[in-house]
């Protein structure tokens, strides 16, 4: 998932996106399905349209989907459709700050091994993103090194295993990732004046879920607290009986936004019930 500032006058040129994925992204575009997207709803960007600048390039490799896709064969499981769940996530979380009519925009992470995808969402849409080389496989040695383990191995364990506070050595382990996103909210906050005002991090296990508001308090705001409820009664998803979605746990976020459609063609969503 990237943003980008197109130049209008290259827009009739059929090789245009192909050498933004090259130059820009770093990629062989016939390797990869990719769409383009408006920033502001998630709708099919139109080339006809020449005074319209930004786009989003949502992709993935083609031989991971066909890997999926031979994965869940096997499992006996034929899905009408595959979806990427980034994508679906910051369609839930544009359309969240809507329903809750919040001004300050939010800082919403995907925390990988080796890379974190960092975007800036606000109620008008995808405002920034930006892939960070840097994740949880970078936290690994700075635990081996406080707690004078014998390997990573052995830290990455401990690291996994939600049996040790490491709350105490927050700062050091996300020092590296804070330095880089400290970066991109200063610009963010230079070019539009305005200033963060949550952190929701959507991928992290359970036993990881604390870098979450450590990453919020080193950053100097609170972890976005979902209240969840009433924003599924908007989008006419109804949950059974006895099923709480509060207080959430942050991956139910995207869980929650691959169930719902924001842009209806007719206007009316679509009900959808969840069972559990």
């Amino acid at each position: 998932m990237r943003r980008h500032t197109l130049d209008v006058k290259k827009l009739k040129e059929p090789t245009y996106f192909s050498e933004i994925s090259a130059q820009q992204f770093r990629i062989e575009a016939e390797k990869y399905t990719i769409r383009a997207l408006n920033p502001d709803d998630g709708g099919d960007f139109d080339m006809t349209k020449t005074t319209q600048k930004e786009v989003v390039f949502a992709g993935l490799p083609s031989e991971e989907i066909i890997t999926v896709q031979d994965k869940l064969l096997e499992l006996g499981i034929y899905p009408e459709r595959l979806e990427l769940g980034t994508l679906a996530t910051i369609g839930g979380m544009v359309n969240y700050l809507k329903f809750k009519q919040t001004k300050t925009p939010l800082l919403l992470l995907e925390i990988g091994e080796e890379l974190t995808q960092s975007f800036i969402v606000s109620a008008d849409g995808l405002d920034i993103s930006r892939p960070i080389p840097s994740g949880i496989a970078a936290m690994i040695p700075v635990v081996q090194k406080e707690l004078g383990l014998k390997d990573e191995e052995s830290a990455k364990k401990l690291f996994y295993s939600n049996t040790f506070d490491f709350t105490s050595m927050g700062g050091n382990l996300i020092k590296k990732l804070l330095k880089e996103l400290q970066s991109s909210i200063g610009f963010y906050e230079v070019q539009t004046g305005q200033s963060i005002g949550n952190v929701l991090c959507t991928q992290l296990p359970a036993s990881l879920g604390w870098l979450g508001t450590t990453m919020a308090g080193a950053l100097g705001v609170t972890p976005l607290k979902m209240d969840m409820q009433p924003w599924l009664e908007s989008l006419n998803i109804k949950l059974a009986e006895g099923v709480s979605p509060n207080p959430p746990d942050e991956r139910w976020a995207g869980l929650f936004a691959l169930m719902a459609s924001y842009n209806p063609t007719d206007g009316v969503q679509p009900v959808t019930t969840e069972k559990k």
